[in-house]
């Protein structure tokens, strides 16, 4: 057996070689060396610019370090901001070898109220999981039926009526009862199955998670939570349930709070879209409740995430793409971001308030009723019921009868490509003319005129369709310029755009020459206060490559040539950043490129163009595939349909409330053969390669192709667990999944007992500068993802270990287990527990 040679009686020089004079360099340099493959490394060698590693090799490398006795805890936030051996063992020479603490610890005066350590209860046995089940299904059987018999009540009292006039009018009336029905029935579910929320710990599985499950489901499906946000109608609804919410508090974010008496939302106060502050979490299998305080005047930015007993106080900020663990508070006045969030300088208000009384709000609000109640569902309604009346008969559904499935399939195509076409006329002329009444940079009054125009533009161009059809393929810049964006010149890629991205206008949003965008990119173009709103352009530079969940405000400081990573937060203060990455939130500079990616880079302009073609031309079957696998789904849906007016007149009612069954059941198993066809002709595998490799491209078929969105219906139900393991993923037992987002399902294995909280995913690949990599992950038993986190390729968290809230664990990171990890990017942390009531 050999031994490795101690690297510090080597010559100090030779050929540039500097050998390791403490032990925390002996230490680091022999892992480093082992991990890189080389015999020895110089303690003065640039991890990136002089070893050329990537971050994936260097997360292999903490990983080893940590696993050393008595060597300090590295990160990757060390390594990028001490690129060396020497100035890395500098700055870990007084680090314990124990838990890091958190980048932002929770001030002593929070800290009271987090000082209880969570033990994790027994995990729940087979019959439970399985009581469970059966109850949410009797649930979801019984609402349907009595949506159907309210549904057919309806359709027959506006079937008996005499001209189109009576015909409206009896659309108004039965619309306006069922829109009042949906929305009191959950505040109604909500005080009789729950009373008032209290702090607690529900026993995920269990009977009184049953009741939860129900609450939120209803609260979270409501017309005014999908419809009115950004309204002051959905202030009435929060406070009907139960929220203390001031006077003139503005919420755009879609994610409904569900444990209402526990948020408190002072007068004046601004909470921008995709952020949560939902007052529960799930956590080690326990439904956690517990406050969330908002002060009066405060300012919460876009993609943020409020754990449980977190507060803000009066005129208190938190940017955008940043979080409160549990604990945290923000005293008055005071400014932070990042992730966990930190004291900052930079100031978030962007837009001086405007005169908005009650009258005005209240205005806005009647008048988007009436909008609602007298134009939009009578439509919906009547156009039902005359639909229904026009429909042929479905008696020739024999053997024989093949001209009705032809008629059927003709009337389908037609219906189908038919609204394709109008729809996207109307989603590139409608938004044009509306933007000729709103002006940049010009401060506007919310709740008026302009504001109505404002969310109009916003909802239509941000129809996710079309987003989907032309994203990861040449088409995508065509669509973005006939919505308004400005991308010329455009160096075309093939894959410009990814298939998911926000703006709030297209027309003030543009993308320089030769940048890259991936998935869930947010165009912050509007900038709000409670009473207020403006529109300015976001510029973003050229030769860009942005990663996934970017938030991009119009005042973001970077230019041309930068990298910005998966999450990473825009900082709008200091120099314009030019040929560097940034990471992390708050961000970080990180070298702008690896050696590797390099390799995968096309410089020949004639081998380039080749490849680009080649790769149109199988772009353009994935988008045949793709229209034509959703054209067969809605054929099959109508012949559901059809079936069910012709049985209703011998069964009766319940025809009804079984062919909704049958429709979900149907999407089910539709689109998982959809998938596991795709995944099964092209088997997708680990690798890494340019974007204009054929397995680059398989994996895009593999993204647009299959359909992911029924996945959302059955959060928080073991049914869902079923159908990931029907799409391939290895999952354990009475997992427990409340909104999980999951791209590559062969490449995830997931252990027993594992809890998904909203908003968290794990991606298991990665596209930087036209280089794509992809690897397994595995999440090990026991283990909790929070609520927005985010896990990337390669990684392996081993059992019991906890991701903290909107958290970004790096491709290749190895978390121990029973640790707890967070942050952006994450590291090991100090556990902080939140208080709680007693667990039910």
């Amino acid at each position: 057996m050999t031994t490795a040679p101690d690297l510090r009686s080597l010559p100090t020089t030779q050929e540039g070689y500097a050998a390791p004079t403490t032990d925390t360099e002996m230490v680091l340099a022999e892992v480093l060396a082992d991990v890189v493959g080389a015999e020895r490394v110089s303690v003065n060698s640039h991890f990136f610019d002089d070893l050329g590693v990537d971050s994936l090799v260097m997360a292999h490398f903490c990983a080893r370090v940590r696993k050393r006795a008595g060597a300090p805890p590295v990160s990757m936030k060390d390594i990028y901001r001490h690129p060396t051996i020497t100035s890395l063992a500098a700055a870990l020479a007084g680090a314990a070898p124990a838990l890091a603490e958190p980048p932002a610890p929770p001030p002593d005066s929070a800290s009271a109220s987090a000082s209880a350590s969570i033990e994790r209860p027994a995990p729940a046995g087979r019959r439970r999981y399985v009581l469970c089940g059966v109850l949410q299904l009797l649930a979801f059987l019984a609402y349907s039926y009595v949506v159907a018999v309210i549904a057919v009540a309806g359709y027959e009292w506006i079937s008996a009526g005499s001209g189109l006039i009576d015909i409206y009018l009896r659309s108004f009336l039965f619309g306006s009862a069922s829109f009042l029905g949906l929305c009191t029935l959950p505040i109604s579910a909500k005080w009789m199955l729950i009373g008032r929320w209290k702090p607690q710990q529900i026993r995920i599985w269990s009977l009184g998670y049953v009741r939860f499950w129900i609450v939120k489901s209803l609260i979270q499906r409501n017309p005014l939570a999908l419809l009115m946000v950004g309204s002051p109608l959905y202030v009435l609804y929060l406070r009907a349930l139960g929220a203390k919410v001031g006077r003139g508090v503005a919420i755009f974010s879609r994610n409904v709070p569900v444990c209402t008496d526990l948020l408190t939302i002072g007068a004046g106060t601004v909470i921008r879209k995709d952020s949560f502050f939902t007052c529960y979490r799930a956590h080690a299998g326990l439904i956690q409740t517990g406050a969330v305080t908002i002060g009066k005047d405060v300012f919460i930015g876009e993609a943020t995430v409020m754990d449980i007993e977190t507060s803000l106080g009066d005129g208190a900020q938190l940017g955008h793409a940043s979080s409160l663990h549990a604990g945290q508070a923000v005293p008055d006045g005071e400014r932070w971001h990042g992730s966990p969030g930190q004291q900052t300088e930079v100031d978030y208000r962007a837009v001086d308030p405007t005169d908005c009384g009650t009258l005005r709000r209240a205005v806005y609000s009647v008048v988007q009723l009436l909008t609602l109640l007298l134009i939009y569902l009578p439509l919906v309604v009547g156009g039902v019921d005359l639909l229904l009346a026009a429909l042929p008969s479905s008696r020739p559904l024999t053997p024989t009868g093949w001209t009705f499935y032809r008629d059927a399939l003709a009337a389908s195509f037609v219906l189908f490509f038919g609204a394709l076409l109008i729809g996207f006329v109307f989603v590139v002329t409608v938004p044009r003319v509306l933007n000729l009444a709103i002006k940049p940079e010009r401060v506007y009054h919310l709740y008026g005129f302009h504001y109505g125009v404002h969310r109009a533009i916003a909802r239509i161009t941000n129809m996710k369709f079309f987003a989907y059809l032309f994203g990861d393929s040449s088409g995508i810049v065509h669509y973005l310029r006939c919505l308004g964006y400005d991308l010329s010149p455009v160096d075309q890629t093939g894959s410009n755009f990814g298939q998911q991205f926000k703006h709030e206008t297209p027309f003030l949003s543009s993308v320089g020459t030769g940048t890259v965008v991936a998935d869930r990119l947010s165009f912050i173009n509007a900038d709000f206060s409670s009473t207020s709103f403006r529109l300015s352009r976001v510029s973003i530079g050229r030769q860009n490559y942005l990663g996934n969940n970017i938030a991009y405000p119009s005042q973001g400081r970077t230019g041309d040539n930068c990298l910005l990573a998966t999450k990473a937060m825009v900082p709008l203060d200091g120099e314009v950043r030019e040929g560097v990455g940034l990471l992390g939130s708050p961000s970080f500079e990180i070298p702008r490129s690896v050696l590797r990616d390099s390799t995968f880079r096309l410089e020949n302009g004639d081998e380039l163009r080749r490849r680009l073609a080649a790769k149109n031309k199988h772009n353009a079957v994935t988008i045949v595939l793709y229209l034509l696998v959703r054209w067969i789904y809605f054929f099959g849906v109508s012949l559901l349909t059809l079936a069910t007016v012709d049985l209703y007149e011998s069964f009766g009612t319940s025809t009804i409330a079984l062919a909704n069954l049958l429709i979900l059941l149907f999407s089910v198993v539709y689109f998982v053969l959809v998938e596991r066809a795709v995944t099964g002709l092209q088997a997708l595998r680990p690798q890494g390669c340019s974007i204009y490799d054929p397995g680059f491209w398989r994996h895009e078929r593999f993204w647009k192709v299959p359909v992911q969105a029924y996945l959302q219906l059955f959060n928080g139900t073991p049914f869902k667990n079923v159908i990931w393991r029907l799409l391939g993923v290895r999952l354990g037992c009475r997992v427990f999944d409340d909104g999980f987002g999951l791209i590559e399902k062969t490449f995830v294995t997931i252990g027993n007992d594992c809890t998904l909280n909203a908003g968290s995913v794990v991606q298991t690949h990665s596209m930087e500068d036209r280089a794509f990599k992809s690897d397994h992950s595995t999440i090990g038993a026991g283990c909790t993802l929070g609520v927005g986190a985010f896990v990337h390729y390669g990684v392996t968290m081993g059992d019991g270990a906890v991701l903290a809230p909107d958290s970004f664990l790096m491709k290749g990171e190895e978390v121990p287990p029973h640790t707890r990890w967070g942050g952006n990017p994450a590291r090991e942390m100090r556990e902080v527990a939140v208080k709680a009531g007693k667990t039910r």
